[in-house]
C-alpha cells in the first residue's frame, strides 16, 4: 500500500525533476535505472517513426499511381498518414528530451558524489567511469538528435502535398505532385538509414549501463 501510494506521489511530482528522481529513489530505482529506462523508450520511438515515415512513403507512392476511385479517399489516407508521421516525430523528440533531462540530473549528482569519497583509488575509479558514460552519451543523444533532425524536411514536405491536394482534388493535382515522390523518397530513405545509426548505438549504450 505504502509503495502504492509513493508511486501515485511520483506521478503528481512529475513536473518536479529533483522530487520526482527523489520519490523513486525512495523505492529503489536511481537516476541510472531511469535513464536506461528512457533512453529504451527513444528507441521505441525511433523504430516506430521508421516505420511510420514509411507508411506515409507507400501512401504517397499509391497517390501517385492513382488512376481512378474516390481522389477524396486517397488524400483522406495521405493527410492520416502525414498527421501520424507527426504525432510520432513529436514523441520522439519528447523522449529524447527526458533522455537529456535524467541525464544531466545523473552526471550532476555523480560528479557532486565524486567529493564524498576518502578512498583515493575508489574516487579514481568512479571518476574515469563517469567520463566513459559521459562520452558514451554524448555520441549516444549526437546520433539521435541527428536522426531526429531528418524528420522536419520530410514533414514539412507532406504538410505541403497536403495542403495542395486539399485544394486541388483532381487528377491534374496528382500529376503535379508526382515529381514530388523522389525527393520525399530520398529523404524518408535517408531517415531510415539514421534511425538505424541511433537504435544501435542506444542498443551499445543501454548494454554497456546494464552490464
Amino acid at each position: 500500500m505504502k509503495k502504492l501510494i509513493l508511486v501515485s506521489l511520483i506521478i503528481f511530482l512529475a513536473g518536479c525533476q529533483s522530487a520526482y528522481y527523489a520519490a523513486w529513489e525512495k523505492v529503489g530505482v536511481e537516476k541510472r535505472d531511469i535513464l536506461v529506462d528512457r533512453v529504451e523508450d527513444a528507441k521505441d520511438s525511433q523504430e516506430d517513426a521508421q516505420q511510420q515515415f514509411s507508411s506515409a512513403l507507400d501512401e504517397f507512392s499509391q497517390l501517385i499511381n492513382f488512376n481512378g476511385g474516390e481522389l477524396q479517399d486517397v488524400y483522406e489516407q495521405l493527410k492520416d498518414q502525414f498527421e501520424a508521421s507527426e504525432e510520432s516525430a513529436n514523441t520522439l523528440t519528447s523522449r529524447i528530451d527526458k533522455v537529456e533531462s535524467v541525464a544531466e540530473a545523473l552526471f550532476d549528482e555523480w560528479e557532486d558524489e565524486l567529493e564524498k569519497y576518502t578512498n583515493v583509488k575508489l574516487k579514481r575509479e568512479s571518476q574515469k567511469q563517469l567520463k566513459d558514460t559521459q562520452s558514451r552519451y554524448t555520441s549516444l543523444v549526437r546520433t539521435m538528435r541527428k536522426a531526429e533532425s531528418t524528420m522536419a524536411p520530410i514533414l514539412s514536405a507532406l504538410r505541403d502535398n497536403v495542403l495542395y491536394l486539399k485544394h486541388n482534388l483532381n487528377a491534374s493535382a496528382v500529376g503535379a505532385l508526382q515529381g514530388e515522390f523522389n525527393g520525399i523518397k530520398k529523404e524518408i530513405n535517408q531517415l531510415i538509414l539514421e534511425m538505424n545509426k541511433a537504435i544501435s548505438e542506444s542498443n551499445s549504450f543501454i548494454s554497456s549501463m546494464k552490464s
